[in-house]
């Protein structure tokens, strides 16, 4: 017999998406979990990741579940501080560069996937937790490095807003800001778009 009260229970602990693993490890075999998916109760979200039918589930906590390594970044992270009024069309994400490419190909939520240097994907980055689970998400200071290393990503009206938000932010960090700015080689670019404000 399966209890559902406890699957709910083990979903809830999780952010709401749990692994193939982690059924099992509550007493589900894969016979039991596909009854689950036959019956409705529960819905694939990709290869081995699963959640309640039905349920309105963050897509952050999704992407953090479904990638731990993946790093919210750019205009999504712009977003997350208020620096942009424009909800990017897809969640961009900084992923290692050596990852496999083809575990990104999923319907749901939308992504982008950034590829970089692995020494990269550790600088500047802030933790979220969000109903028990670890977002990662760059900070400020790294964000706004991002912003001048994609300029030509951008359209000219999110790159001048976020330069503005982030100057009159009182929780910016300027010695980051150029700390940051040096291990990405940017800094004579920082100091003319942003240096010229302070």
């Amino acid at each position: 017999m399966i209890d559902k009260s406890k699957i709910v229970e083990e979903f809830k602990k999780h952010g709401s998406v749990l692994k193939t693993s982690e059924l099992n490890a509550i007493g589900l075999n894969s016979r039991q979990i596909k009854k689950l998916l036959d019956q409705g109760e529960l819905s694939k979200i990709k290869q081995r990741y699963y959640e309640i039918t039905g349920e309105i589930n963050s897509e952050e906590i999704i992407i953090a579940r479904l990638f731990p390594g993946a790093v919210i970044f750019l205009e999504s992270a712009l977003l997350h501080y208020n620096y942009t009024d424009r909800i990017p069309a897809t969640w961009q994400i900084a992923v290692d560069r050596d990852s496999e490419k083809s575990q990104y190909n999923i319907d749901y939520p939308m992504i982008k996937p950034f590829y970089q240097d692995p020494k990269f994907l550790k600088v500047g980055v802030s933790i979220v937790k969000h109903q028990g689970v670890e977002i990662k998400i760059f900070n400020r200071d790294r964000t706004m490095c991002d912003v001048m290393r994609y300029e030509r990503k951008l359209e000219k009206e999110v790159f001048s807003n976020a330069i503005i938000r982030y100057i009159k932010d009182p929780k910016k960090n300027l010695r980051h800001l150029f700390e940051y700015a040096e291990i990405f080689s940017i800094t004579k670019k920082v100091q003319s778009q942003i240096g010229k404000w302070l």
